[in-house]
Protein backbone atom coordinates (compact mmCIF):
# COMPACT_ATOMS: atom_id res chain seq x y z
CA UNK A 1 0.00 0.00 0.00
CA UNK A 2 1.25 3.52 -0.69
CA UNK A 3 2.16 6.09 1.86
CA UNK A 4 -0.17 8.72 2.41
CA UNK A 5 -0.25 12.22 3.25
CA UNK A 6 -2.94 14.70 4.13
CA UNK A 7 -2.00 18.16 3.52
CA UNK A 8 -4.44 20.82 5.39
CA UNK A 9 -4.41 24.42 5.39
CA UNK A 10 -3.32 27.82 3.11
CA UNK A 11 -4.50 27.12 -0.62
CA UNK A 12 -2.98 30.82 -1.86
CA UNK A 13 -2.91 31.66 -5.36
CA UNK A 14 0.86 33.67 -5.83
CA UNK A 15 1.47 36.46 -8.69
CA UNK A 16 4.94 36.38 -8.71
CA UNK A 17 6.18 40.11 -9.85
CA UNK A 18 9.63 40.50 -10.54
CA UNK A 19 11.80 43.43 -10.39
CA UNK A 20 15.38 44.93 -10.41
CA UNK A 21 15.22 46.70 -7.14
CA UNK A 22 12.89 47.64 -4.24
CA UNK A 23 11.88 51.42 -4.56
CA UNK A 24 12.17 53.71 -1.88
CA UNK A 25 8.79 55.24 -0.42
CA UNK A 26 6.88 57.01 -2.83
CA UNK A 27 9.03 55.87 -5.83
CA UNK A 28 8.58 53.96 -8.93
CA UNK A 29 10.64 50.82 -10.20
CA UNK A 30 9.05 48.60 -13.34
CA UNK A 31 7.81 45.03 -13.17
CA UNK A 32 10.15 43.23 -15.56
CA UNK A 33 7.61 39.82 -15.35
CA UNK A 34 4.32 38.64 -13.75
CA UNK A 35 3.68 34.70 -13.45
CA UNK A 36 0.87 33.55 -11.79
CA UNK A 37 1.16 30.41 -10.01
CA UNK A 38 -0.06 27.93 -6.92
CA UNK A 39 0.88 29.06 -3.60
CA UNK A 40 0.61 28.25 0.28
CA UNK A 41 1.30 24.93 2.39
CA UNK A 42 -0.91 22.66 0.03
CA UNK A 43 -0.14 23.25 -3.28
CA UNK A 44 3.01 23.48 -2.66
CA UNK A 45 4.57 21.15 -0.10
CA UNK A 46 1.50 18.70 -1.85
CA UNK A 47 3.05 19.30 -5.87
CA UNK A 48 6.86 18.84 -4.38
CA UNK A 49 6.17 15.63 -2.35
CA UNK A 50 4.36 14.06 -5.34
CA UNK A 51 6.87 15.18 -7.76
CA UNK A 52 9.18 13.62 -5.53
CA UNK A 53 7.47 10.42 -5.35
CA UNK A 54 4.56 9.91 -7.74
CA UNK A 55 3.88 6.85 -5.66
CA UNK A 56 2.96 8.61 -2.65
CA UNK A 57 -0.64 9.36 -1.81
CA UNK A 58 -1.36 13.21 -1.35
CA UNK A 59 -4.44 14.55 -0.33
CA UNK A 60 -5.31 18.39 -0.31
CA UNK A 61 -7.72 19.81 2.42
CA UNK A 62 -8.86 23.39 2.30
CA UNK A 63 -11.09 26.15 0.74
CA UNK A 64 -10.58 28.22 -2.55
CA UNK A 65 -13.45 31.13 -3.39
CA UNK A 66 -15.81 30.20 -6.46
CA UNK A 67 -13.63 32.42 -8.88
CA UNK A 68 -10.96 31.64 -11.55
CA UNK A 69 -8.25 32.19 -9.05
CA UNK A 70 -9.76 28.63 -7.34
CA UNK A 71 -10.66 27.07 -10.17
CA UNK A 72 -6.83 27.30 -11.27
CA UNK A 73 -4.91 26.47 -8.30
CA UNK A 74 -7.68 23.40 -7.62
CA UNK A 75 -6.99 22.17 -11.27
CA UNK A 76 -3.33 22.52 -10.74
CA UNK A 77 -2.97 20.15 -8.17
CA UNK A 78 -5.16 17.76 -9.80
CA UNK A 79 -3.59 17.46 -12.67
CA UNK A 80 -0.44 17.07 -11.13
CA UNK A 81 -2.01 13.85 -9.11
CA UNK A 82 -3.39 15.17 -5.83
CA UNK A 83 -6.82 14.04 -4.47
CA UNK A 84 -8.38 17.34 -4.48
CA UNK A 85 -11.46 15.92 -2.86
CA UNK A 86 -11.16 17.42 0.26
CA UNK A 87 -11.38 21.13 -1.26
CA UNK A 88 -14.52 23.54 -0.73
CA UNK A 89 -14.91 26.81 -3.09
CA UNK A 90 -16.81 29.10 -1.02
CA UNK A 91 -18.98 31.58 -2.40
CA UNK A 92 -19.12 35.16 -0.90
CA UNK A 93 -15.32 35.25 -0.49
CA UNK A 94 -12.38 35.39 -2.84
CA UNK A 95 -9.21 33.13 -3.17
CA UNK A 96 -6.80 33.67 -0.84
CA UNK A 97 -3.75 35.37 -3.33
CA UNK A 98 -0.18 37.00 -2.34
CA UNK A 99 1.68 39.36 -4.35
CA UNK A 100 4.96 38.02 -4.28
CA UNK A 101 7.47 40.97 -5.39
CA UNK A 102 10.98 39.13 -6.52
CA UNK A 103 14.31 40.51 -6.59
CA UNK A 104 16.10 39.72 -10.26
CA UNK A 105 19.84 39.87 -8.96
CA UNK A 106 19.27 37.75 -5.63
CA UNK A 107 15.71 35.68 -5.41
CA UNK A 108 14.61 37.45 -2.58
CA UNK A 109 11.05 38.23 -2.18
CA UNK A 110 8.43 40.74 -0.48
CA UNK A 111 4.83 39.44 0.20
CA UNK A 112 1.52 41.01 0.36
CA UNK A 113 -1.22 38.09 1.50
CA UNK A 114 -4.98 39.05 1.18
CA UNK A 115 -6.87 36.21 3.71
CA UNK A 116 -9.64 34.79 1.66
CA UNK A 117 -11.56 31.49 1.72
CA UNK A 118 -8.93 29.48 3.51
CA UNK A 119 -9.26 31.80 6.10
CA UNK A 120 -12.47 30.36 6.71
CA UNK A 121 -10.91 27.08 7.42
CA UNK A 122 -12.53 25.13 10.83
CA UNK A 123 -11.99 22.54 12.75
CA UNK A 124 -15.72 21.09 12.37
CA UNK A 125 -14.62 21.13 8.43
CA UNK A 126 -12.39 17.98 8.87
CA UNK A 127 -12.70 14.64 9.71
CA UNK A 128 -10.01 13.06 10.91
CA UNK A 129 -11.83 9.43 10.29
CA UNK A 130 -12.08 10.06 7.14
CA UNK A 131 -8.52 10.45 6.07
CA UNK A 132 -8.02 7.19 4.18
CA UNK A 133 -4.95 5.44 5.53
CA UNK A 134 -2.98 9.00 6.01
CA UNK A 135 0.09 8.68 8.22
CA UNK A 136 0.83 12.36 8.49
CA UNK A 137 -1.17 15.40 8.75
CA UNK A 138 0.30 18.44 8.00
CA UNK A 139 -1.02 21.72 8.71
CA UNK A 140 0.32 25.28 7.74
CA UNK A 141 0.79 27.80 8.11
CA UNK A 142 -0.13 28.58 11.12
CA UNK A 143 -0.60 32.77 11.58
CA UNK A 144 -2.69 32.91 8.48
CA UNK A 145 -5.65 30.91 8.58
CA UNK A 146 -7.81 33.02 10.57
CA UNK A 147 -10.39 30.24 11.73
CA UNK A 148 -7.95 27.75 12.90
CA UNK A 149 -5.94 30.85 14.40
CA UNK A 150 -8.94 31.51 16.70
CA UNK A 151 -9.26 31.35 20.50
CA UNK A 152 -10.63 27.75 21.96
CA UNK A 153 -11.76 27.99 25.64
CA UNK A 154 -10.09 24.61 25.96
CA UNK A 155 -7.02 23.71 23.72
CA UNK A 156 -6.27 27.44 23.56
CA UNK A 157 -6.79 28.00 19.60
CA UNK A 158 -8.79 26.05 17.22
CA UNK A 159 -5.68 24.76 15.65
CA UNK A 160 -4.94 23.01 18.35
CA UNK A 161 -8.14 21.43 18.85
CA UNK A 162 -8.12 20.13 15.22
CA UNK A 163 -4.26 18.90 15.67
CA UNK A 164 -5.34 17.01 18.77
CA UNK A 165 -8.46 15.36 17.03
CA UNK A 166 -5.99 13.93 14.85
CA UNK A 167 -3.54 12.16 17.00
CA UNK A 168 -6.89 11.16 18.59
CA UNK A 169 -6.88 8.98 15.39
CA UNK A 170 -3.10 7.42 15.93
CA UNK A 171 -1.96 9.87 12.73
CA UNK A 172 1.02 11.66 13.27
CA UNK A 173 0.86 15.56 13.05
CA UNK A 174 3.36 18.08 11.53
CA UNK A 175 3.02 22.26 11.42
CA UNK A 176 4.62 24.92 9.58
CA UNK A 177 4.05 28.29 10.28
CA UNK A 178 4.25 31.77 8.61
CA UNK A 179 6.97 34.58 8.87
CA UNK A 180 5.25 37.70 10.51
CA UNK A 181 6.18 40.46 12.13
CA UNK A 182 4.08 40.21 15.13
CA UNK A 183 3.61 39.40 18.70
CA UNK A 184 0.78 36.66 18.24
CA UNK A 185 3.53 33.88 18.23
CA UNK A 186 2.85 33.17 21.72
CA UNK A 187 -0.59 33.03 22.19
CA UNK A 188 -1.40 31.30 18.62
CA UNK A 189 2.09 28.69 18.22
CA UNK A 190 2.11 27.61 21.39
CA UNK A 191 -0.97 25.87 22.06
CA UNK A 192 -0.44 23.84 18.93
CA UNK A 193 2.72 23.22 19.62
CA UNK A 194 1.36 20.84 22.46
CA UNK A 195 -0.03 18.51 19.57
CA UNK A 196 2.13 18.37 17.17
CA UNK A 197 4.92 15.66 16.43
CA UNK A 198 6.74 17.12 14.15
CA UNK A 199 7.55 21.09 13.40
CA UNK A 200 9.82 22.21 10.14
CA UNK A 201 9.94 26.05 10.42
CA UNK A 202 12.61 28.49 9.68
CA UNK A 203 15.09 30.53 12.33
CA UNK A 204 13.03 33.83 12.39
CA UNK A 205 9.69 31.71 13.18
CA UNK A 206 11.44 29.96 15.76
CA UNK A 207 13.32 32.47 17.33
CA UNK A 208 9.66 34.07 17.41
CA UNK A 209 7.70 31.07 18.91
CA UNK A 210 10.30 30.59 21.62
CA UNK A 211 11.38 33.89 22.35
CA UNK A 212 15.27 32.65 21.90
CA UNK A 213 17.68 34.17 19.05
CA UNK A 214 18.71 32.53 16.32
CA UNK A 215 21.69 34.58 15.53
CA UNK A 216 24.85 35.33 17.68
CA UNK A 217 26.03 38.49 19.03
CA UNK A 218 27.45 39.38 15.81
CA UNK A 219 24.37 39.08 13.90
CA UNK A 220 25.57 35.30 12.18
CA UNK A 221 23.19 32.63 12.62
CA UNK A 222 24.42 30.47 15.24
CA UNK A 223 24.02 26.57 15.32
CA UNK A 224 24.12 26.79 18.70
CA UNK A 225 21.31 29.02 19.34
CA UNK A 226 19.43 26.81 16.53
CA UNK A 227 20.09 24.11 18.58
CA UNK A 228 18.48 25.86 22.21
CA UNK A 229 15.18 26.83 19.83
CA UNK A 230 14.80 23.25 18.71
CA UNK A 231 15.08 22.14 22.62
CA UNK A 232 12.52 24.79 23.37
CA UNK A 233 10.40 23.74 20.87
CA UNK A 234 10.61 20.41 22.71
CA UNK A 235 9.94 21.75 26.13
CA UNK A 236 6.63 23.55 24.67
CA UNK A 237 5.37 19.93 23.73
CA UNK A 238 6.46 18.79 20.37
CA UNK A 239 6.61 14.83 20.39
CA UNK A 240 8.94 13.51 17.95
CA UNK A 241 11.26 16.09 15.81
CA UNK A 242 11.54 19.96 15.00
CA UNK A 243 13.86 20.85 12.16
CA UNK A 244 14.68 24.82 11.28
CA UNK A 245 16.10 25.54 8.82
CA UNK A 246 17.80 29.27 7.39
CA UNK A 247 19.52 30.01 4.21
CA UNK A 248 23.22 28.95 5.36
CA UNK A 249 21.98 26.06 7.70
CA UNK A 250 19.44 23.86 9.05
CA UNK A 251 19.48 21.83 11.84
CA UNK A 252 17.64 18.76 13.46
CA UNK A 253 16.64 17.73 16.91
CA UNK A 254 14.45 15.09 18.02
CA UNK A 255 13.12 13.08 20.83
CA UNK A 256 16.05 10.78 21.62
CA UNK A 257 18.33 14.05 22.00
CA UNK A 258 20.44 13.66 18.80
CA UNK A 259 20.65 16.80 17.22
CA UNK A 260 22.21 17.01 13.28
CA UNK A 261 23.39 20.13 11.64
CA UNK A 262 23.79 20.36 7.50
CA UNK A 263 25.12 23.02 6.03
CA UNK A 264 23.64 24.47 2.42
CA UNK A 265 24.47 23.93 -0.89
CA UNK A 266 27.09 26.57 -2.22
CA UNK A 267 25.17 26.72 -5.16
CA UNK A 268 27.26 28.75 -8.47
CA UNK A 269 26.32 32.12 -9.51
CA UNK A 270 22.93 32.45 -11.78
CA UNK A 271 21.51 29.48 -10.08
CA UNK A 272 18.91 31.49 -8.06
CA UNK A 273 16.02 32.48 -10.17
CA UNK A 274 13.49 32.98 -6.91
CA UNK A 275 13.07 32.22 -3.42
CA UNK A 276 9.06 31.81 -3.49
CA UNK A 277 7.63 28.08 -1.96
CA UNK A 278 11.34 27.16 -0.74
CA UNK A 279 10.54 26.73 2.39
CA UNK A 280 7.57 24.48 1.49
CA UNK A 281 10.36 22.87 -1.01
CA UNK A 282 12.29 21.81 2.25
CA UNK A 283 9.38 20.78 3.87
CA UNK A 284 7.85 18.40 1.59
CA UNK A 285 11.75 16.70 1.68
CA UNK A 286 11.02 16.24 5.54
CA UNK A 287 8.03 15.60 5.21
CA UNK A 288 9.10 12.79 2.88
CA UNK A 289 11.62 11.68 5.22
CA UNK A 290 9.55 11.15 8.29
CA UNK A 291 7.29 8.86 5.66
CA UNK A 292 9.89 6.89 4.85
CA UNK A 293 11.80 6.77 8.14
CA UNK A 294 14.87 8.29 7.05
CA UNK A 295 17.59 9.37 9.73
CA UNK A 296 17.73 13.10 10.34
CA UNK A 297 21.10 13.00 8.30
CA UNK A 298 19.69 11.71 5.13
CA UNK A 299 16.30 13.80 5.45
CA UNK A 300 18.02 17.28 6.05
CA UNK A 301 20.18 16.42 2.91
CA UNK A 302 16.95 15.54 1.06
CA UNK A 303 15.31 18.92 1.79
CA UNK A 304 18.50 21.36 1.45
CA UNK A 305 18.45 19.83 -1.87
CA UNK A 306 14.74 20.11 -2.76
CA UNK A 307 14.91 23.69 -1.85
CA UNK A 308 17.93 24.31 -3.69
CA UNK A 309 15.88 22.64 -6.56
CA UNK A 310 13.28 25.44 -6.08
CA UNK A 311 15.41 27.89 -5.64
CA UNK A 312 15.85 27.93 -9.69
CA UNK A 313 12.68 28.21 -10.78
CA UNK A 314 10.89 32.05 -10.28
CA UNK A 315 7.60 30.59 -8.72
CA UNK A 316 7.00 27.85 -5.95
CA UNK A 317 6.75 24.64 -7.96
CA UNK A 318 8.56 25.08 -11.24
CA UNK A 319 11.59 24.04 -10.10
CA UNK A 320 10.55 19.99 -8.21
CA UNK A 321 12.14 17.21 -9.59
CA UNK A 322 12.05 13.72 -9.00
CA UNK A 323 13.58 12.04 -5.92
CA UNK A 324 17.09 11.13 -8.13
CA UNK A 325 17.59 14.27 -9.78
CA UNK A 326 17.12 16.06 -6.46
CA UNK A 327 19.83 13.96 -4.78
CA UNK A 328 22.01 14.55 -7.31
CA UNK A 329 22.68 18.49 -6.25
CA UNK A 330 24.59 16.89 -3.70
CA UNK A 331 27.25 15.16 -5.55
CA UNK A 332 27.33 18.54 -7.85
CA UNK A 333 27.74 20.99 -5.51
CA UNK A 334 29.90 21.64 -2.11
CA UNK A 335 28.19 22.57 1.10
CA UNK A 336 28.92 25.66 2.46
CA UNK A 337 31.55 25.89 5.43
CA UNK A 338 29.12 26.91 8.61
CA UNK A 339 31.05 26.85 11.85
CA UNK A 340 29.69 24.19 14.59
CA UNK A 341 28.65 21.74 11.59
Amino acid sequence: MADRITLAGNIIVDNVKTISEWPEKGMLVPITSVKRSPGGAVPNSGVDLKTLDPSIEVAAVGKVGVDDAGDFVTEFMSERGLDVSGIWHVEGVPTSFTDVMTLAGTGERTFFNMHGADSRLVPEDIDPSAFGGSRIFHLGYLLLLDGLDAEDSEYGTKAARLLANVQATGVKTSLDIVSEQSDRFARIVRPALKHCDYVVINEVEGSRATGLPAADADGKTSVENLHRICEAMFGLGVREQVVVHCPEVSVSLDRTGQFVAMPSLSLPKGWIKGAVGAGDAFCAGMLYSFLEGMSAWEGLRLASCAAAMNLAAKDSVSGARSLAETMSLDSRFPRQHVPGC
